[in-house]
Parts: C-alpha cells; structure tokens; sequence
C-alpha cells in the first residue's frame, strides 16, 4: 500500500519515474518537493547559452536597425545559398544531404524546446516543470502569431514564469505583463491611448485585448465581477506599455519599456478604486490590486485544483487553497505545500495526463533521448503543439480533451513508436520492474507479459493506467 500510494503522489506531482532510478526505494514525494522550492528561482543548466528576449527579437527585421536589417537578409540569403549547394552536392555525390538552411526564429525556438524538455528528462521528481507548464499554460502565448513569438516564446517561460513558480503570484504576473512576448501576443504594443501625445498626433488609438485577458484569464477569471468599463479602463492605464522597434527612439529594441507619450493620461478607475496618474506606475499599481483580489485567489485555486486533483475539485479544496492564497499575499510555494497536504484524501489517480506530459513520461521511462523534432510531432499529433495554445486561454485541463476515441487512438500509436523506437533488447517486463516496481498492478503485470513482441509489451505497459493516469 505505501508503494502504491507514493506512486499516485509521484505522478501526480510529478513527471513520471525515470528508468535508472530505485522503484523499491521509499520515495519521499513531500521531501522531493521540498528540494524543488528551496531550490527557488534557479534555471536549469544550459539557460546561459540561450538568448534573451530582447536578443532574439535582435534576429527580426522588425527590432533591426536599418543597416543591421540589410545586412541580416544578404547573410540569410548567402547562408541559404551555401545549404542548398551543400545539398545538391550530397545528392550528386549519393550521399545523405545535410541539414537545410534554418531561419533564425525556427532555431532559437528548436533550442528553446530541446532546454525545456531536457530539463523534464533530468528532474528528479519533476514538481518545478509541472509548474512552469502549467504557469506557461495559464499565461499562454501562441508561436502561430508568427516570428516573433516563435523567437520569444522559450525565453518567456525562462524569464517570466520559471523565476517565480515558488515565489510570488504578484512578481510573477508583473513578469509576464510586461514581458515582450506576451506585449506582442495580445497587441499592447500597438495601444496608445487616444489623448496622449502620441495618440492626438498619429490618430492610433486604444487596444484592449492585454486588458480583457488580463481579468478574464490572468487574474479574477470570467466571473470576476469585472465590467467592461474595467476593462477599457485597465487598458488605458497600461498604454505605454511597449516594445521598442526600430522606429522607435531612446529606448533599447526588444525589450520592456514604458512610452510616457502612448501613455493615456489621467486617473483610472478599476473595481471601483481610482487610481491617480502616475505614469508606469499607475498599471503596476493595478496589478498588485488584481494580484491580491479574492476573485483571483479563488480563479487561482480552481486553476491548481483542476490541474493537479480532478477535473471538476472538490468545493471545499478550493476554498482551502483559495484561502492561502489570500493569507500567504500569493506565495505560491506555501500554495504547493497546501496542495499537497490535501492531496492524501484522493487516494486514487483522477488525471490524465496530457500529450506533453504523456510524452516525456514514456521517455523517461524507456530511457531514450527526448528529441525535439519527435516530441513536438508527437504533441502536435496529440492535440498540445508546444507553446502553441489555439487561444490566449490556453490548452483545456480536463479529461474530455484529451480522452475522445480519435484521442486515445493516436496516443496508442504514440506509444507503439516509442516502443519500435526503444533498443530491441530492451525488455518491457524488465523496464515495468526498473520503474513502477511494487507499484504496479497485477493486472498491468500480466498484460505485459502476455505480449507476442517486445515492443507490443512495452506499448501496452506505455498504456496502462499507471503510466496514463495521474
């Protein structure tokens, strides 16, 4: 019973259990998690060698300097040329061609992935990247928006939403508001506020798009008790708000920076509290309010409860959580320990485990490489592109996207490649052992065994509810 009852916390806390490691050692969940709050804001090795957001954005002809944009495109054109030569060569010379010309927005989003998912594959328990997806997930931006966001959209994980998944829901939602990113995603780098400066002299005028979803899905959630006079006037208050481009002056391209001359002047009103000018300020101001509203503890609540407990929580779960949430000022780390405290009175996995954790949880468990180009054919076939949400609410965290017929028949495909995938010699009753151990069901013993191949075993143990459920 105790090793059945640390597995169910293991995978629903975590990533799954990695072949290598000690399945008949008593596994510690609370402690595991322990180790990945002390660890705090820490980025997994290998961030260094990765850009900023403001450097990537650097390889857009849009944040270039006129000569720097010239020069870029003979280089790409130049770099083009010399990979199709290259391939051409090859193909005379009956040899395998080489790799094509990669744009930089289709490498530097390569490399953001192959970071995240090596990170997955080396966490111990794997608390921290639950975290950082489903923080991703909640403040979602979309690659399909085009390049640069396709250039930004790992360094955003990286650097708004990682540093604070143990930290402060309130420093976090600053992060990500004003990361350039999400500035870009929903249009807040175009709003200018209609009596500005720059709003009388150019005739451009208000975006309210950050604002809606800056309530609705951000913070106090869609029965917050907002209106959309709170929206318009949120919006206002973070016109300014931008990310300088190269027509833009005295402000470094790329990167955060507050226009006082976008910026709507003026008092705002928001929930019924009046907020004077004060420049930058004044939306800052707003967000802390949002931050440490009930409407968000409980949006907040429901949020985690859904994600790590049950797709329709438990009422008084979410009160509890909500509750922290109000007392701690949003600590999120002392939000884990709450969760996980009454995480013991549902026993049984309720979850199942979405594409990219489904994904990841079958490499570690065979010991393969996570691949990039795999995992994001794979999660696009399932139904979660990385960082590619259909909207700005993100992915469904609930069974009923994940478990229709058309669902389940590609998620069984998904695992018979992985098991073709894994090395011959690999035995699925030697690997089920190595991992789940003790944990495993009698039943999902024996259908393994009963196999008529290696990898029809190891497809099937890929498929049972141990590895599926969470």
């Amino acid at each position: 019973m105790a090793a059945r009852h640390d597995a169910v916390l293991a995978g629903r806390f975590g990533l799954g259990p990695r072949l290598g490691d000690d399945p008949a050692a008593r596994r510690d969940v609370a402690a595991a998690i322990e180790r990945d709050i002390a660890r705090g804001g820490r980025l997994p090795p290998g961030a260094e060698a990765l850009p900023t957001s403001a450097a990537a954005l650097a390889e857009n002809g849009e944040f270039q300097p006129e000569e720097r944009r010239v020069a870029a495109q003979k280089e790409r054109e130049t770099a083009e040329k010399a990979a199709a030569d290259a391939i051409e060569a090859a193909r005379r010379a009956g040899q395998r061609p080489p790799p094509g010309y990669q744009p930089p927005a289709a490498r530097i989003f390569r490399d953001e992935i192959a970071y995240r998912l090596r990170a997955a594959m080396e966490a111990d328990l794997g608390f921290t990247e639950r975290l950082v997806w489903f923080w991703s997930n909640h403040f979602a931006v979309a690659v399909a928006k085009g390049d640069q966001l396709r250039l930004t959209a790992g360094a955003f994980e990286r650097e708004a939403i990682r540093p604070h998944v143990h930290g402060s829901f309130r420093a976090m939602l600053k992060a990500v508001e004003q990361h350039p990113a999400m500035l870009i995603y929903l249009d807040n780098r175009q709003s200018i506020g209609p009596a500005s400066r720059a709003g009388q002299r150019r005739g451009r005028g208000l975006n309210e798009n950050l604002a809606r979803e800056l309530l609705e899905l951000h913070t106090l959630g869609v029965n917050g008790g907002y209106s959309q006079a709170d929206v318009t006037s949120l919006a206002r208050a973070i016109t300014g708000w931008t990310v300088p481009g190269r027509f833009d002056d005295d402000a470094e391209m790329g990167a955060f920076f507050f226009n006082a001359n976008r910026h709507e002047p003026g008092a705002k009103t928001v929930l019924g509290r009046t907020y004077p000018d004060a420049g930058l300020a004044q939306g800052e101001a707003i967000l802390d309010d949002l931050a440490r509203h009930p409407a968000t503890a409980r949006h907040i609540a429901t949020k985690l409860a859904r994600h790590f407990i049950a797709d329709d929580p438990p009422a008084d779960l979410v009160a509890r959580l909500a509750k922290v949430f109000r007392d701690t000022d949003g600590n999120l780390a002392a939000l884990s320990r709450a969760l996980l405290a009454a995480s013991a009175a549902y026993p049984e996995p309720r979850k199942l485990r979405q594409p990219i954790d489904f994904a990841v949880a079958a490499l570690r468990m065979t010991g393969r490489p996570a691949e990039p180009g795999q995992v994001l054919f794979v999660t696009q076939l399932l139904g979660q592109p990385i960082w590619n949400p259909p909207g700005p609410n993100g992915f469904p965290d609930t069974d009923a996207q994940w478990a229709t017929p058309d669902g389940l028949k590609v998620r069984l495909e998904a695992a018979m490649t992985f098991a073709r995938q894994t090395p011959g010699a690999a035995n699925p009753l030697a690997i089920l052992d190595a991992t789940l151990g003790p944990a495993c069901s009698a039943n999902t013993r024996q259908a393994v065994a009963r196999a008529e191949s290696r990898p029809q075993g190891l497809a099937i143990l890929l498929m049972s509810p141990e590895v599926q459920r969470r």
